[in-house]
Formats: C-alpha cells, sequence, structure tokens
C-alpha cells in the first residue's frame, strides 16, 4: 500500500516536472514577426491579378512589383506612372486603380507601382550627455572657505534664465519622411528608366505623402525628367515640411495640376492660398489648381478625375 503510494507520488513529480519543462521551452520560443504590408500586398496582387499585368522590377537590391497596362487607343500619347499614397495600393479606389485602367483608353500605357514600407523606427533621438568634466568641477576650482565668504562683498542676485519655447512634437519625423522618399525616389527611378524605353512622354501621378516627397525630388531638378506631374491631395505629415511644400511646388520644372478634394484634412486645404502665392512669385506659368467635391471613391468623381487630367494633358501634348 505504501509501496503503490510512493509510486503514484513519484509518477505525478514526473508529470510536473515534464510540464513545467515544457512551459519553459514554449516561453522560450523565438518571436516571429508578423508579415510586412508590402509582402500582404504581393501576396494579394499576385493571387487576384493576372500575371502578364504584374512587372517585378529590382531597384537596387530590393525587388517590388507594377501593374502594368497597355494603350488601348489608335493613338499611343506617352506613359503614365501611377504612385499611391504611402500605406496604399495601387489598386486603392480612391483613383488609382480607376486611372490605371480609364488612361488607357485615352492613349496612355500606364504602370502602377509598389511603395516601400514605412520604417517608423528611422528615427533617431540623440540626447545630450554632460561629459565628466562639465558635471565634476576641476580640480583647480577649489570650493571657497568660510572665512572667505564673510569678508568677500555680498554677491548681486542671480538673474534668473529667461524663459525657452520647445516646438511641438512632429506626427512624423524628418528621419522617416527621409528613409520613405529615399526608397521610393529609389524605386520611381527604376520604374522611370523603364518606362523611358518606349516613349518620350512621360506623366507623374502621384498621391498624398508620395506625390510630396515627389514634389520635394522635382525641386531639385534631378536628372530624370517628366512632361507632367499630376499631385492628388499631397501633403507631408510634418508640419515644418508641409509648410514648406508651398515654396517647393513652385519650383518643379514639369507642368504641374495640383489636385484637392474639397473634403481633403485641413493640412491640405489651408496651404492651397499659399501655394498659389508662391507659384505667382516664382513666374510658374504652368501650374493649375483644380478642385473635386464630393467622396474620392465614387464613380462619378473618377469620372471627373480622369477628365481633369486629359484636359491636363491635351494642353501639353
Amino acid at each position: 500500500m505504501v509501496f503503490t503510494r510512493f509510486l503514484k507520488g513519484a509518477f505525478f513529480y514526473i508529470q510536473l516536472c515534464s510540464l513545467l519543462i515544457l512551459a519553459n521551452s514554449v516561453s522560450a520560443a523565438e518571436h516571429i514577426a508578423p508579415p510586412t504590408l508590402s509582402i500582404i500586398e504581393n501576396s494579394d496582387i499576385e493571387h487576384l491579378l493576372p500575371s502578364d499585368e504584374i512587372k517585378t522590377i529590382l531597384a537596387g537590391e530590393t525587388e517590388f512589383l507594377s501593374l502594368y497596362s497597355e494603350y488601348m487607343s489608335s493613338d499611343f500619347r506617352g506613359i503614365v506612372l501611377l504612385i499611391p499614397d504611402w500605406n496604399s495600393t495601387p489598386t486603392n479606389n480612391s483613383g488609382m486603380s480607376f486611372l490605371r485602367k480609364e488612361l488607357n483608353n485615352l492613349g496612355y500605357t500606364t504602370y502602377a507601382m509598389t511603395v516601400p514600407d514605412i520604417d517608423w523606427q528611422a528615427s533617431k533621438i540623440n540626447e545630450v550627455i554632460p561629459s565628466e568634466s562639465e558635471v565634476t568641477p576641476s580640480s583647480t576650482e577649489k570650493p571657497a572657505s568660510s572665512s572667505t565668504t564673510t569678508d568677500a562683498q555680498p554677491q548681486p542676485e542671480k538673474i534668473k534664465d529667461e524663459p525657452h519655447y520647445v516646438n511641438a512634437i512632429e506626427k512624423v519625423s524628418d528621419d522617416v519622411l527621409d528613409n520613405y522618399k529615399i526608397n521610393l525616389t529609389s524605386r520611381f527611378n527604376a520604374l522611370y528608366q523603364i518606362a523611358i524605353k518606349d516613349s518620350s512622354n512621360i506623366v507623374v501621378i502621384a498621391q498624398g505623402t508620395s506625390a510630396g516627397v515627389l514634389l520635394e525630388h522635382y525641386a531639385d531638378f534631378p536628372v530624370q525628367r517628366v512632361n507632367a506631374f499630376i499631385s492628388l491631395s499631397s501633403y507631408l505629415p510634418n508640419t515644418k515640411r508641409n509648410k514648406g511644400l508651398n515654396q517647393t511646388t513652385s519650383l518643379v520644372a514639369p507642368a504641374l495640376l495640383d489636385i484637392y478634394y474639397a473634403n481633403d484634412s485641413t493640412d491640405i486645404l489651408m496651404n492651397l492660398k499659399n501655394r498659389q502665392r508662391w507659384v505667382n512669385r516664382n513666374a510658374k506659368f504652368d501650374y493649375r489648381q483644380r478642385q473635386l467635391f464630393g467622396l474620392r471613391n465614387q464613380p462619378d468623381q473618377h469620372a471627373r478625375l480622369t477628365k481633369e487630367i486629359d484636359g491636363f494633358l491635351r494642353r501639353l501634348f
């Protein structure tokens, strides 16, 4: 009887040890990061769209997808490069998907590229740590003795430090935007090299933040020349950079059509007058500003967007 109880106790102890070992092994398992947005997006595109529309392009050491759609008109008018907003897809319902096919009927071949992932860890915080010499008084500086203090003349009251002001923390730091800009322009340049082989008429249509960073890119007069740049609600989620975008818009070399929606964010709508003022100052005569009303995902809205773009381009070529 005693031996049987001993066996049961030993068996229970062995089971308990096994469970503890198993629990430790499970908790010690390596963390597996979830797939990035671009991986999910590429998987959906390859699964849902015809293979002949998907082009894999290499930008440096990074591969990305671009959706190719050939012109379906008797006259070939050029190539349009479609760049969606960051954290968006080339098949989004904010105009990109509609333009990708509708512009084919107007004589344009379209390339709609996927955008890079946002590296939110690109932000760098530089903390100023005082050196040891700044914290510890030097050996030559000796504290004054009590007798010296009493004999010395009374010291004037210490002047209070003047108040200083701290800027508000930006929604998105310059480091994050610069990282995205570098990766996006790398992809754009690779796509441009393919497009320029088939036509000398190159049109860029970009959305949101992607449009903002590309406007900054073209304000520096890069080697890649385009005939027209069309921005859809161009914006930078950084107060200082977004304010500077007003002047930047007037410095780009290509003819520029600046389209915005009546229900855009306040940060976009409040800057439109300043953009026009900078355009007048810098005499950019090929700048046009157009407002669209209603929701941007409505079929009628897509038709109005296409009409504005087609009318703008027909004045150029």
